[in-house]
Order: C-alpha cells, then sequence, then structure tokens
C-alpha cells in the first residue's frame, strides 16, 4: 500500500530533481514518518508501556527499497533514455551542459550530470567517470 499510492504520489517526476543531501535526509524523514503512521507504536516488553519504532525495526518491518535509492535508479534510467536521444533535443543538450546564450554571473549552480556521475559512482557504476 504505501509503495504504491504513497510513494508514488510524492515520486512523481523525480526523475528531474536534483538530490542534495538536505533532500536527502528530508524524504528519509518522510519515510519513517510514514512508516511509523502504517506500522503504529510498539509495546515495549519490559516496561509494557508503548513507544515509537525506532529506524532500524522499521527498516526491518519495512523490507522494501528505501525512498533515496528508488529515486536515485529511477534517475539513472532516465538518464540511460537521455543520453541515446540525438544531439538536436534539448533534453541531450541540458544534459550534456551544451546550453545557448550566455553563462549568469557568480557561482555556477551543480549540473544535473554531476549529481548522476556522483549517484553512479555511489552505487559502483561510475568506474572511468571524468
Amino acid at each position: 500500500m504505501c509503495r504504491t499510492i504513497i510513494f508514488s504520489i510524492v515520486l512523481y517526476w523525480c526523475e528531474t530533481w536534483s538530490l542534495k543531501l538536505r533532500k536527502e535526509r528530508r524524504l528519509k524523514m518522510f519515510e519513517n514518518r510514514v512508516l511509523r503512521g502504517i506500522f503504529g507504536p510498539k509495546r515495549d516488553a519490559v516496561t509494557g508501556e508503548w513507544r515509537k519504532l525506532h529506524n532500524e525495526e522499521l527498516n526491518d518491518l519495512y523490507s522494501s527499497l528505501n525512498i533515496i535509492l528508488g529515486i536515485k535508479s529511477r534517475i539513472k534510467r532516465r538518464m540511460g533514455h537521455v543520453a541515446c536521444m540525438g544531439e538536436r533535443r534539448s533534453v541531450y543538450r541540458v544534459f550534456v551542459g551544451k546550453s545557448e546564450g550566455k553563462k549568469p554571473l557568480g557561482r555556477l549552480r551543480l549540473r544535473l550530470d554531476y549529481n548522476i556521475k556522483i549517484n553512479l559512482q555511489e552505487t559502483g557504476w561510475g568506474h572511468g567517470l571524468d
């Protein structure tokens, strides 16, 4: 229920997101909050009091992929499709960083292709990417 209803709505079009550490933490907190709502509190065997489930207990109960790995796999799949597109497509030009016009003043923002290279290296697929 959680994966098919809630996460599919939250992750709509997440392939275009640029994941930063702050956003990853907030998504993980959201996932834990949803899972706590689904599984409910747990009664402590020693004291007999009700308490919230710890993150490790939630991970044991919900054995599916976590939300961050799901997003990263969707981004990789989307970038595979974009890499097969021709150079005339604007999506491909944005992916490889061939924009038209002048560059803005100030520090450059993190580009999508840089985030993809980091994601590939984290999962062990980025050997030889520079």
